[in-house]
């Protein structure tokens, strides 16, 4: 076997056991028998939310171990493949080989960094915001296109995503909005995420088709389950209630549904609207208030604390993490790790993996943040 590729095999094979200990693979498989069990115990949906949980943690689980078993597999099968190819002077089996050993390669990559999402709310459904930011109407249009983004890399991962509220913009896009993502580890791969992206490209809103620079920022906080305690006194929340907004005519809402929570010592503020129903959407906001303390006080305990609030105090010049450029170039570069991507158009149909995953990394194993002057 070449040296090159014995090398790539040797990697992967290190990766894939690195990833075994990690997982702690002996003791997940008999917890998974033990799962398997209680799943077939029909009175085991008695109790809908356990049975729930149980669930969730048997599927994950099954998708951690089959995907090592496979990886080891197709690894040791793909080594078979090169050595035969090699022996019958066969290319063709080798090449094809070499390729399936690099999408391995990356796949046991991705693998090690989402067994590295251990966080107490990791695996949590995660809340993400959008606001819009200096630029006007370009920049309510980029916020637009920015959950339109976020949604589509959602999708793509199979999650679901639930609309929690939407400001339209005066005259195109949104002020503002906020999207619920729902699935495992949504919250430990989007809470990178968080911070002021900018955007260079010809203002489809100016008729002299000068090129503008928009801004908009983007916030995220987990979803907290019953693990994660949140005191908050009910004195040091303010509730305002309003009608929801929407296009108007005949399926406006004129009841006051929406609901507005302000937690009064930190100034922290969510809006629910959507449900009619206000208890709902009462129930919904004090959730995401829980939750965006929560946020904060991890982001307290976290030793980038500092650098994460400052990539948030002004939607401007100065605080973005990722540059978009559509004009006089392509071009996507995260300031933070220096990832790029030369099809700008691809990153905003939702193929951000590259960046999330660079950026978790970069979390883990540390590494200094990229030069930023490198992005007119």
């Amino acid at each position: 076997m070449r040296a090159e590729l014995a090398a790539s095999v040797d990697e992967i094979r290190e990766a894939a056991g690195l990833l075994r200990q990690h997982i702690d693979f002996d003791r997940s498989k008999a917890r998974l028998a033990e799962l398997n069990a209680l799943a077939e115990d029909p009175n085991l949906w008695n109790d809908p939310e356990r049975a729930q949980k149980l669930m969730q943690e048997r599927g994950t689980l099954e998708d951690g171990l089959g995907a090592l078993e496979r990886i080891e597999r197709e690894l040791a099968d793909n080594v078979e493949l090169i050595e035969l190819g090699e022996a019958e002077g066969d290319d063709s089996i080798v090449k094809e080989a070499e390729a399936s050993l690099g999408k391995l390669k990356a796949e046991v990559a991705r693998r090690q960094l989402e067994a590295l999402l251990s966080g107490e709310a990791d695996a949590n459904d995660s809340y993400l915001e959008v606001h819009a930011g200096a630029g006007g109407t370009d920049s309510q249009d980029w916020a637009l296109m920015l959950l339109r983004m976020y949604t589509r890399w959602a999708e793509r991962r199979g999650f679901k995503v639930e609309l929690i509220e939407e400001s339209a913009g005066e005259t195109a896009g949104l002020k503002s909005a906020t999207i619920l993502v729902k699935g495992h580890n949504a919250y430990g791969w989007l809470k990178t995420e968080g911070g002021v992206h900018r955007l260079v490209r010809i203002s489809p809103f100016d008729s002299n088709a000068r090129r503008q620079t928009s801004f908009a920022s983007i916030d995220v906080y987990p979803v907290i389950d019953d693990r994660i305690v949140v005191d908050i006194k009910e004195a040091d929340v303010r509730v305002d209630t309003m009608r929801s907004g929407g296009a108007g005519g005949q399926h406006v809402n004129k009841t006051e549904s929406a609901v507005r929570l302000t937690h009064i010592p930190t100034g922290i503020a969510v809006v629910s609207q959507g449900d009619r129903s206000q208890h709902k959407n009462r129930a919904t906001a004090w959730d995401m208030l829980r939750a965006k303390l929560y946020e904060m006080e991890l982001k307290k305990r976290e030793a980038q604390a500092a650098a994460d609030q400052a990539a948030k105090t002004d939607i401007g010049w100065g605080h973005q993490i990722r540059s978009y450029v559509l004009q006089p170039y392509q071009l996507v570069k995260d300031l933070r790790t220096g990832v790029t991507s030369g099809t700008p158009q691809e990153v905003l149909d939702g193929d951000l993996d590259p960046f999330m995953e660079a950026a978790l990394a970069q979390r883990a194993y540390g590494g200094g943040p990229a030069n930023i002057d490198d992005v007119d």
